[in-house]
């Protein structure tokens, strides 16, 4: 990106360069986060403990692009690695998810026609799947009541839109 770079660390899952002397820069993987909502409206969190923030989380599936793969198969993977599901993938949005220090992009997807396909866990994931409407994520977010990230905070802001426009209720 700019002539002057020095790598200060160079990690499994990212690398921080200095540029100019001045700015430190995170060099990260890309990621996906998937939202797949139910017949009721509700859609699949997952809740996981999350080392870096100390704290139980409650996500949208969610996870780094490995390699050479394209984001809608790493949307696959992951909600197949973390709810056991498989669907039809559109792309919602993108965006960099801390573009003051990070290079980190983040695909959201949309998962429909749901169906059962399971693929391992991560083994050093513990993760419990359950089912939310957008707006009561929404709600427990701004409330201070869930502990989340922006990948679902993106995620539920399309469930709500995506309900309202289909004419279905969210609920209150």
């Amino acid at each position: 990106m700019t002539g002057d770079a020095r790598t200060i660390y160079d990690g499994h899952i990212l690398k921080l360069e200095l540029l100019e002397n001045k700015w430190e820069v995170i060099r990260h993987a890309d990621a996906v986060a998937v939202l797949a909502l139910n017949d009721a409206g509700e859609m699949l969190l997952v809740r996981q403990f999350r080392r870096a923030v100390d704290a139980h989380t409650l996500e949208a599936p969610a996870g780094l692009i490995d390699g050479e793969e394209s984001p809608e198969a790493a949307a696959r993977r992951e909600l197949q690695e973390e709810a056991g599901l498989d669907g039809e993938m559109r792309l919602l949005t993108r965006f960099y998810s801390s573009p003051g220090f990070c290079d980190e992009q983040l695909y959201v997807f949309q998962a429909t026609a749901l169906r059962e396909s399971r693929l391992p866990q991560d083994e050093d994931e513990d993760i419990e799947v359950l089912w939310m409407s957008p707006q009561k994520v929404l709600d427990g977010m701004r409330e201070g009541r869930i502990v989340g990230s922006a990948s679902t905070l993106a995620a539920a802001m399309y469930g709500v839109q995506i309900l309202n426009t289909n004419g279905a209720a969210a609920d209150e």
